[in-house]
Order: C-alpha cells, then sequence, then structure tokens
C-alpha cells in the first residue's frame, strides 16, 4: 500500500515506522525544518515500547512531495487539519482514502470539503508518543486503532486497511460505531491531557489523587450530555472505570496536551473541552467545568507566550 503520514511528530512517525517495517511504501510529510533534516541525513531514530531503532524513510515538506497516495492517514494538531488538507490537495486521487486519527471533535466536516465521504475514514488510536529531538521519537501503547467508513457503502476498503494495520502490530480494528469511539476519546483527553496540563503532573501522578474520580465523572457527565443530542450514548460510569484502565497502561506518561505547553505550541483545547462548553451553550445548558479548563488552559497560553 502506499501511505502518506500528514503530520509526522511522534504518533505520525510511529505509525509510518511501523507500516514501513512491514513493506509498504511510506512517506512521511511535515513541516517542520530541524525534524525534516534530521530524518533526510540519518534516518527516523524511534523507540517502540522500549526498543530502539532507525529506519530509512522517505520525508519532506508537502510541496516537496509529488506523488499520490492509495491512502493518507493524518496526524496534525486539530488547528492544523484545514492547513494541512490544503497543502496535501494535489496528492489526493479520486480514490485515495483519508484516514483521520486526530484528537477532538468535528474533523470529518472539515475533511468533506476536501475529498467526497466515500473516500473519509474516522477513528481513534489509544497509542502514545513523543518527540525526543529532532528525527528521535518514542511510540508506546498495545492499540487498537479503531476505524469506520463514513459512508456506509464503503467497508471493503476500510476493512483492507483495517487489516494492513494489523498484519504491522498497529492492532487495526473495524468499529461498527466509529462515532461512540470518537467520543469516548475525546473524554479521555478533556479528562487526562486537560487535567495533566494544568496540574502539570504524568497520568500516574493525576490518578493517584484523591480528587480524580469527581473531576472525572463531572467532566465525562458535561461531554455525555452533548455527545447524546448528538444520538451518542456514553455511559459515565462505565466511561470512567476505562479512563481508570487506560491510566493504568499508560503509566507515568506526559499526554500530548502536557508536551505541547511544555514546548510553547498551541493545545488542542478548543476541540475538546471548549467544543463540548460551545456545543452545551447552542444547545442551552451549561457545561462549567469544561468552559473552565478551557479557560485555564487558554491563560496558561497566554502566560507562556502562546499565541492563538
Amino acid at each position: 500500500m502506499k501511505i502518506a503520514i500528514a503530520g509526522s511528530g511522534a504518533l505520525g512517525c510511529g505509525f509510518g515506522y511501523m507500516m514501513k517495517k512491514d513493506g509498504n511504501d511510506v512517506t512521511l510529510i511535515d513541516f517542520w525544518d530541524d525534524h525534516i533534516n534530521a530524518i533526510k541525513e540519518n534516518g527516523l531514530s524511534i523507540t517502540v515500547n522500549g526498543k530502539e531503532d532507525n529506519v530509512i524513510i522517505p520525508i519532506g515538506k508537502p510541496e516537496e512531495i509529488k506523488d499520490t497516495f492509495d491512502t493518507v492517514f493524518i496526524f496534525t494538531k486539530s488547528m492544523g487539519l484545514r492547513q494541512m488538507l490544503e497543502k496535501i490537495k494535489h496528492m489526493l486521487t479520486e480514490d485515495t482514502k483519508v484516514v483521520c486519527l486526530l484528537n477532538g471533535l468535528g474533523h470529518a466536516k472539515t475533511i468533506s470539503e476536501y475529498i467526497p465521504q466515500k473516500n473519509i475514514i474516522m477513528g481513534t488510536t489509544l497509542w502514545t508518543g513523543g518527540i525526543d529531538a529532532p528525527g528521535k521519537t518514542h511510540f508506546m501503547g498495545e492499540g487498537p486503532v479503531e476505524v469506520q467508513n463514513s459512508d456506509e457503502n464503503e467497508e471493503e476498503g476500510t476493512r483492507e486497511v483495517v487489516k494492513m494495520m494489523a498484519d504491522c502490530g498497529l492492532n487495526g480494528v473495524y468499529s461498527q460505531n466509529v462515532n461512540f469511539t470518537t467520543w469516548r476519546k475525546a473524554c479521555v483527553n478533556g479528562t487526562m491531557n486537560a487535567l495533566c496540563s494544568l496540574l502539570d503532573c504524568n497520568i500516574k501522578e493525576l490518578f493517584e489523587t484523591s480528587q480524580i474520580d469527581q473531576l472525572n465523572k463531572k467532566i465525562v457527565s458535561e461531554f455525555s450530555r452533548v455527545a447524546e443530542t448528538e444520538g451518542v450514548h456514553i455511559d459515565v460510569e462505565e466511561t470512567v472505570n476505562y479512563l481508570k484502565g487506560t491510566a493504568e497502561k499508560v503509566g507515568e506518561h506526559y499526554p500530548s496536551m502536557h508536551q505541547d505547553l511544555k514546548n510553547k505550541r498551541l493545545t488542542e483545547i478548543d476541540f475538546l473541552n471548549g467544543e463540548v462548553a460551545k456545543q452545551a451553550e447552542a444547545k442551552g445548558f451549561e457545561a462549567p467545568y469544561s468552559q473552565l479548563i478551557t479557560q485555564l488552559i487558554h491563560a496558561k497560553e497566554d502566560i507562556l507566550g502562546i499565541k492563538r
């Protein structure tokens, strides 16, 4: 399969590495000059679940890539989705599948402005990673990567993508309800990511606090109420227990939003708690925890001099 990874940070490099090692034709796409140059000169250095490796893999800025692709995986930050889609339009054919595994809510609508619905595959992943230096990343987890076609008639093509991910160790799974998994993943990020960022702690430390159960219940309840307006049922108690299980698996990991603030980059808060607060207001009710968390993250961005 000829694959492009649009957004080659920690997750993009991890996915690209796993696919490349299994024999797929993979090209990384990014905007960060130092990262691109390091991989061009020395290959991608990566640690996967504690095992170090190095792989030679093509990488470039969007304007440098002239090929078209069978499948494009998007791993930008939420706020960078539209910019990336604009830059890679020349790489997409009428049959190119675009797989979106971004954190946050509302991305399918943006993607549909650039490609037909039949080519959109939405999904979620619990793999995690980080960038240690330009050209050097780490990647960890067990999956799964759950995806589903946006067009009900395109299941066969999506299952080919699922098989490719399963074959290369990414634990691809065909989802029967990707809207549910998207909202549940948003609950993960709206709790763990946001709270670790505000408290400057890792996930293990967060879940050792005496307040975590109450905080998770309040935040998830707000996400659940908005999800219900879209026909998605999120059981609060089940989700809180799911969060505990996820925390036990990832341990001392610092989530991506924490890493963004540490590196003085904009966060995705507007596509998580901010989106929930906005949708709640539009539908006539309040989401005070989500609204406050969004305001506090933006205040922290301001303190750090991060421009929106």
